[in-house]
């Protein structure tokens, strides 16, 4: 661990922490981060390296152990945090010294390699949230009344007159056109049955 007070030095989160934040305090910080970075500036021993291959190597094993105590997040906090700039320096340092025995050519392959077999995995996902979608679609369909809007359109006869010598304005749909007659639409009269011819 590298102790409750270099932690709390190195968290202060908010610019109030920084203005009250002392000179001692101040000094441990960059001691911590110079520290680190000097831990990260040892080169490799091959012969004290010698191991199975794809065993981790001491700088490996650096590394993890600055990431199971947290400081690689400290590292990040430093790096973005707007009152903390006066470390971006020794930050940038250490990052550089952290990827120091990778080829960038190793890198963007690596990267390259997760981000495409990520993109296959939310592709697949995707297509199967798409497909499960449209099959509530359909089910919400067969759900759905099959009432349909009494609105057929209107249409304009033409040819055949209304009142006041225009075109007859019809009201219902095209397949109702043929039973079209004058009448359509008024009230039939009732005729009393005796009156009605037999």
């Amino acid at each position: 661990g590298w102790g409750p007070r270099g932690c709390r030095a190195l968290t202060a989160a908010s610019p109030q922490d920084w203005e009250q934040r002392q000179e001692e305090d101040t000094l441990l910080i960059e001691r911590i981060l110079l520290l680190v970075r000097n831990v990260l500036h040892v080169p490799p021993d091959p012969t004290e390296e010698q191991g199975v291959d794809g065993d981790a190597s001491v700088h490996d094993r650096v590394l993890w152990a600055l990431h199971v105590s947290g400081m690689d997040d400290l590292l990040k906090f430093l790096a973005s945090a707007q009152a903390e700039q006066q470390w971006a320096l020794h930050v940038l340092e250490i990052i550089s010294l952290m990827f120091r025995d990778q080829s960038p050519e190793e890198l963007a392959a690596l990267g390259q390699g997760q981000a495409g077999a990520e993109s296959g995995e939310d592709t697949r996902e995707l297509e199967s949230l798409r497909q499960r979608e449209l099959a509530e679609r359909r089910a919400r369909a067969l759900q759905r009344p099959t009432r349909h809007s009494r609105f057929g359109g209107s249409y304009v006869l033409q040819g055949l007159k209304a009142i006041g010598d225009r075109d007859v304005v019809f009201h219902k749909g095209l397949h109702n056109l043929r039973s079209y007659s004058h009448d359509l639409g008024k009230e039939m009269r009732r005729v009393p049955r005796r009156r009605q011819a037999t």
